[in-house]
This record gives structure tokens, C-alpha cells and sequence, in this order.
């Protein structure tokens, strides 16, 4: 909540949210997978409570489908949803791509297990790319889980550390173009304790500009 609205505000041009536990699958009314609270969505409505934003969009690339998320942003068209995650992983009934929501906010592109770095940096230019360029947000959020690399016990989509730098840079770059360098990143799943803290080095240092 406080690293969107530092953004938001200007005090920041971009933030990580370093927080635990993540919230991705938490419900309206249910906590659920590792999740009590909805962080992002919290973060969503207080800022748009204080009006300080109106549409968000929020790209999901945990490699568990992002379904509190988008449940709980279905049927508002001011929120784009878009999840990138390994087929029928978790939750098994969620995830599927004719799941559109209001005004067609909500995007899932499930992948098959093993797809790998390309065909996730291929995911974000032909589909989230395109996605955020017509929706046109205020600020982008990233649910940022690091479960989808090749070291994760709860995965099999075999990315590296590099990947998550590569659609960090994408993402800065679409933040750039269409609203001014805004973007937030906010930890989530991510269950390989040796791997896990390369990958996030590797998203910090690319918000940060920092060799």
C-alpha cells in the first residue's frame, strides 16, 4: 500500500514491496494458498479511495494462476488483470484463457509445463504488451512471484534469474511509454531458498538502474 502510493505521489518513480506472506490467492472472503491478505488489492483500493489513481493494470507472472486477484477485480472494467502462469498448477479450476471479466479486463494465458524464458518474454510482447498499450493504465503493479524458475519445488516452467530481468525491463519500458515510469513490484511466491534471492536481486537492480 505505501510503495503504490509513494509512486503514485511521485515521491517515487518505481518501488518493490518486499512482503510477506504474498496475497495473490487470497479471495473476497477466503484466505487461500500461502495467502490471508489480498496485498495488491488493498494497495488498489486505498489508492483509489485517496484518488490517487483510477485505472491499474496488473500483470501477474507467479507461476501459480493469479485468482483472488482476478476474483476480486472481475467485474471492474478500471482494473486489468492479466495472469501468466503454468497450466492447471494451482488452483486446478481457475486460470483458464475464457475467463474475460468486465469489458474483457481480464487476461489469462495459461502455459504448458516446461514452456521456459522464450515463450514467457514472447507471452509478455504479443499479448501483455498489447494489453496495456489499449488499456492505457495510470500505473502498472507487478504480482512479482519467482515460483516459475527452474529451481522452484512448486513449478516446472524453468526460467533463470535473467528471464525476470528481461520482463522487468519490458515492463519498466511499457511503464515509460504509457505512464510515466510508474510501476510498483510485489513479492510473491517463490519457494526455492537458493534461488530465490538471485532472482530478486536481478528485478531490484534493474528498477534501480544499478549495475
Amino acid at each position: 500500500q505505501a510503495a503504490l502510493a509513494e509512486v503514485l505521489t511521485g515521491r517515487a518513480r518505481n518501488a518493490y514491496a518486499l512482503s510477506r506472506p504474498p496475497g495473490h490467492h487470497a479471495l473476497p472472503d477466503f484466505p487461500n494458498g500461502f495467502c490471508l491478505l489480498a496485498n495488491i488489492a488493498v494497495a488498489i483500493r486505498s489508492a483509489r479511495a485517496a484518488g490517487l489513481a483510477q485505472r491499474v493494470a496488473v500483470l501477474d507472472w507467479d507461476v501459480h494462476h493469479g485468482n483472488g486477484t482476478e476474483a476480486i477485480f472481475l467485474d471492474d472494467p478500471d482494473v486489468l488483470t492479466i495472469s501468466i502462469h503454468q497450466d492447471r498448477n494451482y488452483p486446478l479450476d481457475t486460470g483458464g484463457a475464457d475467463v474475460r471479466g468486465a469489458q474483457a479486463s481480464n487476461i489469462n494465458i495459461p502455459l504448458p509445463p516446461g514452456a521456459g524464458p522464450q515463450t514467457y518474454l514472447e507471452a509478455v510482447e504479443r499479448i501483455v504488451l498489447p494489453s496495456l498499450r489499449r488499456f492505457a493504465p495510470e500505473v502498472i503493479v507487478i504480482a512479482c512471484g519467482y515460483d516459475a524458475s527452474a529451481m522452484d519445488p512448486l513449478g516446472r516452467m524453468v526460467l533463470s534469474a535473467d528471464s525476470f530481468a528481461r520482463m522487468t525491463a519490458l515492463m519498466m519500458d511499457a511503464a515509460g511509454q504509457l505512464c510515466a515510469g510508474r510501476l510498483v513490484a510485489v513479492h510473491e511466491g517463490g519457494y526455492s531458498e537458493s534461488h530465490v534471492p538471485f532472482c530478486g536481486h536481478t528485478v531490484v537492480q534493474v528498477l534501480a538502474g544499478s549495475p
